[in-house]
Order: structure tokens, then C-alpha cells, then sequence
């Protein structure tokens, strides 16, 4: 069953923004378990772009991204999401989100492709 869903992505010119989406199904503890955003690029390996801890107070980000994407939460709404300003060609891919332990089934992801 679907655990993990993932929204938001789109097409948009270098610079623009994204606000991308993951709601986990309600079945699944959600609030004390940190979480996190990767991205796979063709023919890449997935990585981990930015991870938020339980309660939202603490954010660890890629150097790729830092200052430019902001992680957060609402663990009312069992969603985590990722907010990208000053998008870069180099940052298409699929997003996916997931437990940084213990990982769920992964989602279908969200593309999210730069290009002019």
C-alpha cells in the first residue's frame, strides 16, 4: 500500500521556485521520526538533499542546497515539506521523501525539472 506521497514538482526556468509536498499515510508515526528530502538525477545515485528532526527545530541540509532549499513540517497533517528558491539545471531530478532510519516504501516521487 501507498505510504509515501510526493507532489509539488513541475517544470520551472532556472531560478524559479518549487514548493514540494510529502503527506505520510495515516497509518504511519509520523511526528517523532525524522525525515527527509533526496533527489535521484538520471543515471545517479539517490542522495539525501535535506533532513528535518521530529519537532521541526532542527534542519541539516547538502552543501548543493544549503541556503537555497528550506525543510519543514506539520506533523498535524503528517507532511514534510521542501521549499526550492533559485533553482539550478543541476537540481533535476526526482524528489522523493522518506525516514532518514528505518525507511518506509519509497513513493513514486515528484519531477522536477530546470530548464529554459
Amino acid at each position: 500500500q501507498v505510504q509515501l506521497v510526493e507532489s509539488g514538482g513541475g517544470l520551472v526556468q532556472p531560478g524559479g521556485s518549487l514548493r514540494l509536498s510529502c503527506t505520510a499515510a495515516s497509518e504511519i508515526i509520523f511526528s517523532p521520526i525524522i525525515m527527509g528530502w533526496y533527489r535521484q538525477a538520471p543515471g545517479k545515485q539517490r542522495e539525501l538533499v535535506a533532513r528535518i528532526s521530529g519537532g521541526g527545530g532542527s534542519t541539516i541540509y547538502a552543501d548543493s542546497v544549503k541556503g537555497r532549499f528550506t525543510i519543514s513540517r506539520d506533523n498535524a497533517k503528517k507532511t514534510v515539506y521542501l521549499q526550492m528558491n533559485t533553482l539550478k539545471p543541476e537540481d533535476t531530478a526526482v524528489y522523493y521523501c522518506n525516514r532518514i532510519t528505518n525507511p518506509l516504501r519509497w513513493g513514486q516521487g515528484t519531477q522536477v525539472t530546470v530548464s529554459s
